[in-house]
């Protein structure tokens, strides 16, 4: 199945990360692709120590990227992101593949819409994806079996709190 994490609030990826946890509390290996993220954020770090059965690959920069413009940079790094998929989804080895912020990618013009969903049409029925990030179309959310909305109420970002280490990332 496949299930979309969406909205302007922020919990998507941690939803996501929380769908890992269970999968891999019932003994399925979880892929994760982080598409357009370069910082070391707290998940890469536990999964390295603490869950074996539990890869995060960053197929992203650090810096923003440009809507609209990305640089080749960013179009290189999301198609290498994209291509893993393609050979985790093959492989047969994974119970769930999470594409984070896949959703980002495409509305940024990374990655094309009608590729990606040809893609999660072909995924084996067997295995759960999970798809995150704002934005996500409207063709992925009708071919999504579960969609979920984050929206945001409040902010501490409003207040002038900077990204906290071990909170934001």
């Amino acid at each position: 199945m496949i299930q979309v994490y969406t909205g302007n609030g922020k919990g998507k990826t941690t939803a996501a990360l929380g769908q890992a946890l269970r999968a891999l509390g019932h003994g399925m290996k979880v892929f994760m692709i982080q598409f357009m993220k370069g910082r070391t954020y707290g998940e890469l770090v536990t999964c390295e120590k603490c869950l074996p059965g539990f890869t995060i690959v960053m197929s992203g920069r650090d810096e923003f990227v440009k809507k609209g413009e990305p640089e080749e940079v960013d179009l290189r790094m999301a198609r290498e992101g994209f291509e893993l998929a393609k050979k985790v989804a093959a492989g047969g080895e994974h119970g769930m593949l999470i594409l984070d912020e896949i959703n980002v990618a495409m509305d940024y013009g990374l990655l094309p819409v009608g590729e990606v969903l040809d893609f999660l049409r072909s995924c084996p029925r067997e295995m759960e994806v999970v798809c995150t990030g704002r934005y996500a179309s409207p063709e992925l959310i009708e071919l999504a079996d579960l969609v979920s909305e984050v929206r945001e109420v409040k902010h501490h970002y409003q207040q002038g709190v900077q990204m906290r280490k071990g909170i934001e990332f």
